[in-house]
């Protein structure tokens, strides 16, 4: 097991050791049963049998051989868990049922491979999603089981449909990619969509992209290798328009799952767990990406000479869309101006927003068949800008009446001595009371623990010695030393 948690796998050696290691673990289970059906209870015998039978099974698992007979090790497992599952206490009948819950991927697995199943790719990742000691080994081979299984759907698939417009393809790869995708879709969109957590959801939109991100890689590679065929040039040109135009899609989609997480956690309080609590300016950001992802997406749909409905559809729907993004950026962006004290520009923006969510709620309810959710959001974000606008108002209002009031009030408390401002004591001043001086988790204050960069201090140096008995001192000539000059005849005269 300890090979198997390797983040690429275990190589060809360290499989050689994995099965070598599992035979002898075979091997020791095989005496163990035997020991027990001798000297053991019959409980014991049949929970020795059920654990041998169970590894052998795992041995012929992993070394991709005699299917017929691992299915059989782990049916046998499966029902002594069972029978044992009836009897016993509480604690050791759900002991059992897990493990029976635990094998029966396994068997399923062993079907498929056999050919006794029609398991489809799909429930092949519900398997894999499985937790429990038994399927550790189980979900090293799921990826290349599905990848089989998509191969072989693949085959069948010829045409990409997307608004209306049928792109043949011809490469495998391609195909597999965007199998994958679409497989991957069906669990975002489905009906148990609801019950995934928002977090698997964002690894499941990580898995799209980088499947779609795969075929457009492949398309863009025969778009190079076309050679001067133009029919085929269009056709794949138009397979990347396609593609591009659903990354697009997918791309808003997860975005608009970032702003309903974020939204969450906006009015929290920071809790003990330090909880990461959402500003109004994430919120604005994340609505920034979104026009971004409208504009582009809205653009692709545009570009073409001949548009069929289905293209203007959705290029009439990413400008809704848009205006409805823009009215909830300015509804946050006013948030943060509120949340800065500043009621005028807050004011403002509360009142554009209701504005725009006022002209989005007409424009949806001249649709047809418009989205009742977003109908219900923009009227319940025109009502909160309503609200808060007024409120930024009285607020505004109260601050200018207080003004004067207040302004009196610090100019009272001004001295000239500047002895007025209460100075708190370091950390390193107050080290025999107990008081934070980080300050509260949720405060941006900075912590008092000592002055930086500290002050100058005196400190002692060496004497400086003055020399007063160099003035007395009489020196002897030097002059007998000195270089002596030699004078010409005329300059005897001259001095």
């Amino acid at each position: 097991m300890e090979k198997k948690t390797l983040p690429d796998g275990p190589n060809a050696r360290q499989r050689s050791y994995l099965i070598g290691r599992l035979r002898k673990a075979v091997k020791w289970a095989s005496l163990f049963q035997e020991l027990c059906s001798i000297k053991g209870d019959s409980r014991t015998s049949l929970e020795a049998e059920a654990y041998a039978a169970y590894m052998k099974g795992s041995l012929l698992f992993e070394q991709d051989q005699n299917w017929d007979v691992a299915l059989k090790c782990f049916k046998s497992a499966r029902a002594v868990y069972e029978e044992l599952g009836k009897y016993g206490d509480l604690e050791n009948q759900v002991l059992c049922r897990e493990r029976v819950e635990e094998l029966e991927p396994s068997v399923r697995y062993c079907l498929h491979k056999i050919g006794e199943s029609n398991l489809q790719t799909s429930e092949l990742v519900s398997i894999g999603e499985m937790e429990g000691p038994a399927l550790d080994l189980f979900k090293a081979k799921l990826e290349a089981a599905m990848a089989e299984a998509r191969s072989q759907q693949a085959a069948s698939m010829t045409e990409f449909h997307w608004l209306g417009n049928r792109f043949p393809i011809s490469n495998a790869k391609i195909r597999v990619s965007i199998l994958k995708a679409q497989e991957l879709e069906k669990d975002i969109h489905g009906s148990a969509a609801d019950s995934l957590p928002a977090e698997k959801k964002l690894v499941l939109y990580d898995k799209i992209f980088a499947a779609y991100h795969e075929a457009r890689s492949c398309i863009r590679n025969d778009l190079v290798t076309a050679a001067n065929s133009e029919n085929v040039k269009d056709e794949l040109s138009g397979l990347d328009k396609a593609i591009g135009a659903i990354l697009g899609q997918r791309t808003i989609e997860r975005n608009q799952l970032l702003v309903k997480i974020a939204k969450s956690k906006l009015n929290k309080v920071r809790d003990d767990k330090n909880e990461k609590v959402t500003k109004p300016e994430e919120l604005v950001r994340l609505y920034d990406l979104l026009l971004q992802n409208t504009a582009d997406l809205s653009d692709l749909v545009s570009s073409g000479r001949d548009r069929k409905m289905e293209e203007v559809a959705l290029a009439e729907e990413c400008e809704l869309k848009s205006m409805v993004f823009r009215a909830e950026r300015c509804f946050y962006l006013a948030k943060s101006y509120s949340s800065a004290d500043k009621r005028t520009e807050a004011y403002a923006l509360y009142s554009r927003a209701r504005s725009l969510a006022d002209a989005a709620l007409m424009k949806l309810q001249s649709v047809n068949a418009a989205d009742q959710v977003i109908i219900k959001e923009l009227r319940t974000l025109c009502n909160e800008s309503r609200a808060n606008s007024c409120v930024e108002h009285a607020k505004g209002i109260m601050e200018e009446e207080k003004a004067p009031e207040n302004l009196s009030k610090k100019i009272s408390n001004i001295s000239l001595n500047g002895t007025d401002k209460k100075m708190e004591k370091l950390l390193m001043e107050k080290l025999d009371t107990y008081e934070s001086a980080v300050g509260e988790a949720n405060m941006k204050v900075a912590p008092r623990i000592g002055t930086f960069p500290p002050a100058f201090q005196p400190v002692p140096r060496n004497p400086i010695v003055l020399d007063l008995a160099y003035n007395l001192i009489e020196f002897p000539s030097l002059d007998a030393r000195m270089k002596k000059d030699k004078k010409g005849f005329i300059s005897r005269f001259w001095g």
